[in-house]
């Protein structure tokens, strides 16, 4: 099936099977490598990405089901530098071994581009759908509190 979506900001179309997944589809399709794959099963949160704006598992997403949508990807969030979410992450040592940090990012984003005074119990709550084996989860936290500040009042970052 031809699909066409945006992904990262660009226009982009695709022929796959009906049975693709977006994890899928990302990686192979258009070289976005940062969406991990790992229990495909959607316990993870690995391969979170945005869909026009809420983060979703995309291992358990069609490729066909983000025909006219936006897709943002962990290689979409930044440019050329690391986004106050990011350097929190870098800062609080929020990432050891990384295979889990770009569900950790696009669901972290996702939420303060919403909610961007949510508590300490509110970014436990949405982040508790992520697994890390390496930090903890403290680390993570933190960094997710430190970087509230830049999306409040300024939209999403």
């Amino acid at each position: 099936m031809d699909i066409k979506f945006d992904l990262n900001g660009q226009s982009v179309s695709a022929d796959v099977e009906p049975r693709t997944t977006l994890a899928d589809c990302i990686r192979n399709n258009f070289g976005q490598t940062g969406t991990h794959l790992a229990c495909e099963h959607g316990v993870c949160g690995a391969c979170t990405v945005l869909v026009n704006g809420e983060a979703v598992r995309s291992c358990l997403m069609l490729a066909v089901q983000v025909q006219g949508d936006q897709v943002v990807t962990v290689e979409g969030l930044s440019g050329d530098e690391l986004t106050p979410l990011q350097a929190a992450f870098r800062k609080h040592h929020a990432l050891q071994c990384g295979f889990c940090t770009p569900g950790f990012i696009t669901t972290a984003h996702a939420l303060l581009s919403h909610e961007p005074g949510a508590d300490e119990e509110r970014i436990r709550d949405v982040l508790s759908g992520n697994l890390c084996r390496c930090t903890g989860y403290v680390p993570i936290v933190e960094a997710v509190l430190e970087a509230r500040e830049s999306y409040r009042g300024s939209g999403s970052k």
